[in-house]
């Protein structure tokens, strides 16, 4: 049951980056990633390499939808292998237990480094490789900082809602997952 609701949450978040997200457009310089909520919510327990592999496949499927020869794909891989390390930063030997990381768990101070850290280097290495080109290095640090808050305050708010909805509601959080699958 578990994998069929990571399943369904992972084609809704595609279907929005797709029809909405990619067609989001500010001076050329926004575009928020907002799949990448899928990867950033992985359970905790799974093995580095499962992680690495998860990572790919949905950067290679999103470069299938964005035309992008592969640069989604390096930066989930990219974000999938440096996540453990931050993970371990941040949680504590209690923390650990838990299968999933969320506001809940580590609270809103920790899950929003988490979160930024994460986005950030995704999104660099996303402009980076887009450009290949040093010579515009300043319009790709513009773009990773525009689109990369952009991104988090999405991601983040989503945390922080379903944060909120838990600590005024008694339900289970796994009911919670069919009523806000995105987080």
């Amino acid at each position: 049951m578990t994998w069929i609701k990571y399943i369904g949450q992972y084609i809704l978040l595609m279907i929005l980056q797709v029809f909405l997200f990619d067609q989001l457009q500010f001076m050329g310089v926004c575009h928020p990633f907002i799949y990448i909520l899928f990867l950033l919510m992985m359970p905790i327990t799974l093995p580095h390499s499962v992680d690495m592999l998860i990572g790919a496949m949905v950067g290679l499927i999103m470069d299938v939808f964005s035309n992008s020869l592969g640069i989604h794909t390096s930066a989930c891989i990219l974000l999938m292998f440096l996540r453990p390390y931050l993970l371990e930063t941040i949680l504590n030997d209690k923390d650990r237990l838990n299968e999933q990381i969320s506001t809940r768990v580590v609270g809103p101070e920790a899950m929003g480094k988490y979160l930024a850290i994460l986005i950030i280097i995704h999104h660099l290495m996303v402009f980076i490789l887009s450009a290949w080109s040093w010579t515009h290095i300043g319009f790709v640090l513009l773009e990773t900082l525009v689109s990369a808050l952009i991104t988090f305050i999405f991601i983040f708010g989503f945390n922080i809602l379903k944060y909120k909805w838990l600590m005024t509601n008694t339900i289970d959080e796994d009911m919670l997952s069919v009523a806000l699958p995105l987080v």
